[in-house]
């Protein structure tokens, strides 16, 4: 008897340091900022206000778990608007790189450069590098990627995906994860309307970053639309725009 209840206590301990550890993902040990309030600071810009109506921000860095103290790669940052808003949720103690290539727009670059100049990113470090060769070799053991309706453009850029992924999932710490959140195509399109209406396939996406040694562990359908018809370019903002969004893991 003394040794069952022994045995039980144990597993229950095992098994309540294994939760901590999955919700912390390493730095997030930190109780989750304001989310709310960090969208409210008084220093935002008015074109990001407008941008929030737009892109309802909120539920995807609560989704994602970002935490202050975190360490956190943010892939094709582009001008910086989500990166911001992870830089800040990170604060005090965390860091994020903001990764774009070096072939990006010059209107977006400057974009960048613009933000980068004010308080709110002291903690962005830039990452003008390629996506399929996207960490810095100084940079090991980040607690969060995030990838944000970017994935498709890769499909028909000179992007090696597959090394791509396995990057990613280097330069996680074990129990470390990725957030990918990219437009729907059609059942069956796979990444054939990647360049033509900035879609991918759920599916797809899915299958080549499981591929790479991760697996999902919860689904977003915050941004999901069941009004898009699927067949425009999700870039134009006067349609409804059916958005996934998927959490993976690197295994412990």
């Amino acid at each position: 008897m003394i040794a069952e209840c022994a045995r039980r206590v144990f597993a229950t301990i095992a098994f309540g340091v294994f939760a901590l550890l999955i919700a912390g993902a390493g730095a997030g040990a930190q109780p989750a900022p304001d989310y709310a309030a960090l969208l409210a600071a008084p220093d935002r810009s008015d074109a990001d206000r407008q941008a929030d109506k737009r892109r309802d921000p909120a539920p995807f860095l609560d989704f994602a778990g970002v935490r202050p103290g975190m360490k956190i790669l943010d892939m094709g940052a582009g001008g910086g608007y989500s990166t911001e808003l992870i830089a800040r949720a990170v604060a005090p103690g965390g860091i994020v790189y903001g990764q774009n290539p070096a072939d990006l727009s010059e209107q977006v670059k400057t974009a960048f450069d613009i933000r980068l100049k004010t308080p709110a990113m002291k903690d962005v470090v830039t990452d003008m590098r390629p996506f399929d060769d996207p960490v810095p070799p100084d940079v090991h053991d980040l607690d969060l990627i995030t990838f944000l309706f970017y994935y498709h453009d890769t499909t028909y850029m000179n992007v090696d995906r597959a090394a791509m992924d396995r990057k990613l999932f280097m330069a996680l710490k074990p129990g470390g994860f990725l957030v990918i959140a990219d437009h729907s195509a059609l059942p069956g399109q796979g990444t054939s309307v990647g360049k033509t209406l900035h879609r991918i396939e759920e599916s797809t996406l899915r299958q080549e970053v499981e591929t790479a040694g991760f697996r999902v562990v919860a689904e977003g359908n915050f941004w999901r639309n069941t009004d898009d018809t699927h067949d425009f370019p999700s870039y134009q903002p006067t349609k409804p725009v059916d958005n996934f969004v998927l959490k993976f893991q690197k295994p412990m």
